[in-house]
């Protein structure tokens, strides 16, 4: 069994900007995609501490009324 320590992790966020962390040697589950970090267990939930700082979901972020854009 591999050190926890040592698996490398990717960091993942669906179309409701919620993140999540999955092996770096797996393909993302349907409906995520790569955040941009990689590293060890900790490092990816310290980076997602960091950047989610609003856990509702998108859908309920955005102003009603508010579409939503496709860039």
């Amino acid at each position: 069994m591999e050190d926890a320590s040592e698996v490398a992790y990717k960091v993942v966020v669906n179309h409701e900007e919620q993140y999540s962390i999955w092996p770096a040697d797996r393909e993302n589950a349907p409906g995520w995609s790569d955040a941009g970090e990689r590293g060890t267990k900790k490092e990816c939930l310290d980076y997602i501490r960091e950047v989610w700082t609003d856990m509702r979901p998108l859908s309920l972020r955005r102003p009603a009324g508010a579409k939503e854009t496709t860039d």
